[in-house]
C-alpha cells in the first residue's frame, strides 16, 4: 500500500468539501491583545482576533505574567518530569487548593490540559465503578465522547439539554448500578446552557453521580468566577466539577474538583494523570494568580457581557444570522463549509479580521459558522470595523439576512 498517496486522498476528499483546516500563523503581542501578527509568505500584517477563547485577555494581564516571570526566575522552566516521580512543585500544590477554593470542594487535580482532564478522569471513574454506566449529553464535547469510549462502559446518550429524556434512560437502569450523568454548563459551539438544576433533580432521584463540565463557563460566570454552576448555587449539588486553565484564565492546563476522596482515586489510577509530564511551575503559577485575581474582580466579566450585548445588537441590525443563546459565544450561521471558509478567508486577507471558520465534523453538516468570541478588550471602533467588513463579504456572497435564529 502506499500510504502517503492514501493520505493525500483523503485530505483532498476534506478540501473538496471545503473541511480542510488551514491553520493561519499568529504572533500574538503582549500587552496589545486581541492585536497580533499574522505571518504570510509576502511578509507579516497586523490582525484582530475575533474568535479566541482567552475570553478575558487575561494571558496578557501584568499580574498573570508578572506571576509567571517569579516562577521562572525562582524554579526553571519544566517541572522535572511526571508528579509522581519528580514533578510535584509547591506551585502545583498551590494551584490545586485555588481550585478547590474557587468550586467550594474539598481538593481538585491538576492535568496538562482540559482534553486530558475530561479524558482520564471519565475514564477512570467510568471503567472502575463496577457495572457503570455513563449518562452522556448529545451535545458532549469530544473529550468526554473519548474518555467514555475509552473506558468501556455502557453509554446512554440522551437528548441534548433535555432532562426528561435523561430521565427516562436512568428509569430504565437497574438502581444498583453507578450512573454518571456527564454534562456541559456551556456548550461551546451552539453558546447554549445546560438546565443545571434540573439534570441534577433528576440524577439525585436516581443515585447518579454528576459530572459537570465547566471549561467555557470558569472565570466568566458567578461571584468569584467559578462557572455557571455558582453562579445558580448548584456547586454543591455537583459531583466533580472539570474546567480548563487555558481559556478564561488564559493561561494552559485542565482540572477536576470534587471530594478529596475522588480526586485522591483518580490520581492514583488515572494513566493520563500518573505516566505524563507536570505541567512546568511557572504555568501554574500564573494560573493561580489569574483565578486569584477573577476571584475579587468583576470588571472583566462585566465588560465582557457589554461586549458580547453590542456585538450581538449590531448582527441583529445588520440582519446577519446568529444563533440566540445566552452565554459569552456568538455563532454567525453561514450553513455552507465553502462559503464559510470563503469568508473567513477574505476576512483575514482583505481586512485584517481573523475568525475562524466552524466547519464539519465540529459542528453538523449543514450548520457552518463564523465562532465569534467578543473579549472585555474589543473597543467600539472594533466592533464597527468588523460589522462594516462582515457586512460587505455578506452581500457579495449572496448571503441570506434575518434575525437572530432561536
Amino acid at each position: 500500500m502506499n500510504y502517503d498517496e492514501f493520505f493525500r486522498a483523503e485530505l483532498q476528499s476534506l478540501a473538496d468539501e471545503g473541511n480542510y483546516r488551514h491553520f493561519a500563523e499568529l504572533e500574538r503581542r503582549q500587552g496589545d491583545f486581541p492585536r497580533a501578527r499574522h505571518h504570510r509568505p509576502d511578509g507579516t500584517k497586523e490582525v484582530t482576533v475575533w474568535c479566541s477563547n482567552d475570553y478575558l485577555g487575561m494571558g496578557q494581564h501584568p499580574a498573570v505574567l508578572s506571576a509567571m516571570h517569579e516562577a521562572i526566575d525562582r524554579c526553571g522552566a519544566g517541572a522535572g518530569g511526571t508528579r509522581n516521580i519528580s514533578g510535584t512543585t509547591h506551585d502545583h500544590v498551590m494551584l490545586e487548593q485555588e481550585l478547590a477554593d474557587l468550586h467550594h470542594k474539598p481538593a481538585a487535580l491538576l492535568f496538562t490540559s482540559g482534553y486530558v482532564s475530561n479524558w482520564a478522569a471519565i475514564t477512570t471513574l467510568a471503567s472502575r465503578l463496577p457495572g457503570c454506566v455513563v449518562l452522556s449529553d448529545a451535545g458532549n464535547h469530544a473529550s468526554m465522547i473519548e474518555g467514555i469510549r475509552h473506558s468501556r462502559a455502557e453509554k446512554i446518550i440522551f437528548k441534548h439539554n433535555d432532562p426528561q429524556d435523561l430521565e427516562r434512560c436512568l428509569a430504565q437502569i437497574d438502581p444498583k448500578r453507578p450512573k454518571i450523568v456527564a454534562f456541559e454548563s456551556v456548550y461551546s459551539m451552539d453558546g447554549d446552557i445546560a438546565p443545571i438544576a434540573k439534570i441534577c433533580d433528576v440524577a439525585e432521584k436516581y443515585g447518579a453521580m454528576t459530572y459537570l463540565d465547566e471549561v467555557h463557563a470558569v472565570g466568566l460566570y458567578g461571584l468569584r468566577g467559578g462557572g455557571i454552576a455558582e453562579r445558580e448555587g448548584l456547586m454543591d449539588r455537583i459531583t466533580l466539577i472539570e474546567g480548563t486553565l487555558g481559556k478564561a484564565f488564559g493561561v494552559v492546563g485542565g482540572y477536576i474538583a470534587a471530594s478529596t476522596e475522588l480526586c485522591d482515586f483518580v490520581r492514583s489510577f488515572a494513566s493520563g494523570f500518573i505516566f505524563t509530564t507536570a505541567l512546568p511551575p511557572a504555568c501554574a503559577a500564573a494560573a493561580r494568580a489569574s483565578i486569584q485575581h477573577l476571584k475579587q474582580s468583576n470588571s472583566e466579566r462585566e465588560r465582557h457581557q457589554n461586549r458580547v450585548a453590542a456585538v450581538r445588537r449590531q448582527l441583529d441590525i445588520m440582519g446577519v444570522p446568529h444563533l440566540k443563546n445566552d452565554s459569552h459565544i456568538v455563532p454567525v450561521m453561514v450553513g455552507n463549509p465553502v462559503k464559510c471558509k470563503m469568508i473567513s478567508d477574505r476576512l483575514l486577507q482583505d481586512y485584517g479580521i481573523y475568525v475562524q471558520p466552524i466547519n464539519y465534523p465540529t459542528v453538523p453538516k449543514g450548520t457552518e459558522r463564523l465562532r465569534i468570541t467578543p473579549s472585555p478588550v474589543h473597543s467600539d471602533e472594533d466592533i464597527r470595523y468588523l460589522m462594516e467588513s462582515l457586512g460587505a463579504i455578506w452581500s457579495e456572497c449572496a448571503l441570506a439576512r434575518g434575525v437572530a435564529a432561536a
